[in-house]
């Protein structure tokens, strides 16, 4: 059985795990309100109300939304926020 020749040579780039963005997560909980959940997204996150609406109904019928995505410090400082405001929120490498 003959061999083909390749003379091209075939690269995969595979991205590792350092280079994945950071997401926050918020999940829904029976504590907060969606109009508070949605005002928490407009003044921590800087959202307007649209999307700020957006976002809460996604967690309130999915029970979870990505809300922001970065660096694993930008990450960390919304998780952080989110919290103090009374969110239920977490962050997990995307991927």
């Amino acid at each position: 059985m003959a061999m083909p020749e390749l003379d091209e040579e075939v690269q995969v780039d595979v991205a590792s795990a350092e280079n994945l963005p950071w997401v926050c997560v918020v999940w829904d909980d029976p504590v907060n309100l969606m109009n508070y959940v949605a005002y928490v997204f407009q003044t921590v996150l800087g959202y307007d109300r649209k999307r700020a609406t957006e976002l809460m109904m996604q967690v309130h019928t999915e029970g979870k939304a990505a809300v922001s995505s970065g660096e694993r410090d930008k990450v960390e400082g919304d998780v952080k926020k989110l919290q103090v405001a009374g969110l239920w929120a977490t962050m997990q490498q995307a991927g």
